[in-house]
């Protein structure tokens, strides 16, 4: 019989802790899906989960959307891929380029993070400096080039291999506008800005109010290159992102997850005279292109197609409204139960996210290091114990909601949740 113990047995004899990404570790094992619909997932073992990891954020439209599944397998009666120009990818261009402000031109890439390392070349390419202002636990993918930073609260790169002198191009500065203007005036080799646009983590530690606009303000006045990392807010927050609700434009946005359909892929979009350096056609120093970009796998028709057709659902906003209406009564209702059991701890979260803080009833004025330090045992304690109930979040003490919840689903997690305070509280875990 298949379990998922026994497929975790046999993971460990072929990969590096049986898993294909770090996050997806678990002790003793972990849980091994073999099928999705909707806002639910079952296990080779059949229990059911009620989802709000989605994917790491890219299913908004819901687990095996329907009209996803049909365009892929349309197109892979036609071919899966061959490497060449396709029409397809000039229509899902076209829907990227109708919906976010800062797309003038589209590349795409093979994943979030080529999409920032490209935006990061194109902002050195642009500027003609080497280094980069980051945001302190702002997360832009696991390359060398923007690692530093990503661990809140530690100035160093949170893993081994990062040369020093890679990370010593990267400059970390808190959400503080005054803080960024200091190490702008201060150090002359900076000429790229990377923010994630909802802040750290998805929205885990919020960006202060005007942010957007001010560093905006700051890179025109210092005349250096600005990117939004709209990774996961892109079509999650909006149909045109973060920076359309705020009316702020980057000079370059990285995208995936939700941009393509919640399948394999990546994009960067940003204005005519950034991204021609990407152009064959224009030869700048005696390159041509000026800045050198492949990548086997981008564009994928199989992508594209379901892009096209998530594009078609995405760009009338009810998709969002449904996953915001979810995450707020998510909200609500774990608020609710901190209150009835007179815990110290809030649920709180822009758009369709929820993020948890174990400490207080507020998290202004604390940092993302403050917000993001959690005991291993509240994580693992929740983590397990929500698992247990059929409920998955996304990772630490966050997650996020999809067009598929339904008020049925969010109220039937809620029990869990509640059931699984109650036994960390009676362990002591929480106190």
């Amino acid at each position: 019989m298949i379990t998922n113990q026994s497929l975790a047995q046999r993971a460990k004899q072929v990969m590096p802790g049986g898993v294909s990404h770090e996050l997806r570790y678990r002790a003793p094992y972990p849980i091994y899906i073999d099928r999705a619909l909707g806002a639910e997932k079952w296990d080779v073992e059949g229990k059911r989960y009620i989802d709000f990891k989605l994917g790491a954020a890219s299913q908004i439209l819901g687990n095996s959307c329907p009209e996803v599944m049909q365009a892929v397998a349309e197109q892979l009666t036609k071919t899966p891929y061959t490497g060449d120009c396709h029409a397809l990818e000039i229509e899902w261009a076209e829907w990227i380029s109708k919906l976010f402000p800062s797309a003038d031109l589209v590349r795409f890439t093979g994943s979030g993070t080529e999409s920032t390392m490209l935006a990061l070349r194109l902002g050195r390419a642009y500027s003609g400096k080497d280094k980069v202002l980051r945001i302190d636990g702002h997360f832009h993918g696991w390359h060398d080039m923007l690692l530093k930073g990503a661990k809140p609260g530690a100035n160093t790169p949170p893993s081994l291999g990062v040369p020093t002198a890679i990370a010593d191009l990267t400059v970390v500065a808190p959400p503080e506008l005054g803080a960024v203007r200091t190490l702008l005036e201060q150090d002359a080799a900076i000429g790229t800005i990377f923010v994630e646009a909802s802040g750290a983590n998805y929205g885990s530690v919020p960006l202060p109010n005007g942010f957007l606009q001010g560093i905006r303000d700051l890179a025109d006045e210092q005349e250096k290159v600005l990117i939004f990392d709209e990774v996961i807010t892109g079509f999650r927050w909006s149909p045109g992102g973060r920076q359309a609700l705020d009316d702020v434009t980057p000079d370059i946005t990285t995208l995936a997850k939700v941009a393509t359909g919640g399948l394999p892929g990546g994009a960067i979009c940003g204005r005519r005279d950034i991204m021609d350096l990407l152009d064959p056609s224009k030869p700048r120093d005696g390159f041509a292109p000026p800045v050198s970009h492949k990548g086997t796998f981008n564009a994928a028709p199989l992508v594209a197609a379901g892009a096209i057709a998530a594009m078609k659902l995405l760009s009338t906003g009810d998709v969002q409204r449904q996953a915001d209406a979810m995450a707020a009564r998510l909200r609500d209702g774990i608020n609710t139960c901190f209150a009835h059991r007179s815990m110290a701890a809030v649920a709180y979260g822009d758009s369709s996210t929820c993020h948890l803080y174990f400490g207080g009833t507020s998290i202004e004025g604390l940092s993302a290091a403050e917000i993001r330090t959690v005991s291993p045992a509240l994580v693992n304690g929740l983590r397990h114990g929500l698992l247990a109930g059929g409920v998955d979040f996304m990772s630490f003490t966050s997650c996020v909601t999809s067009c598929a919840h339904t008020p049925d689903l969010i109220d039937e997690a809620l029990d869990i949740f509640d059931d699984v305070l109650g036994k960390l509280t009676a362990d002591g875990v929480i106190t």
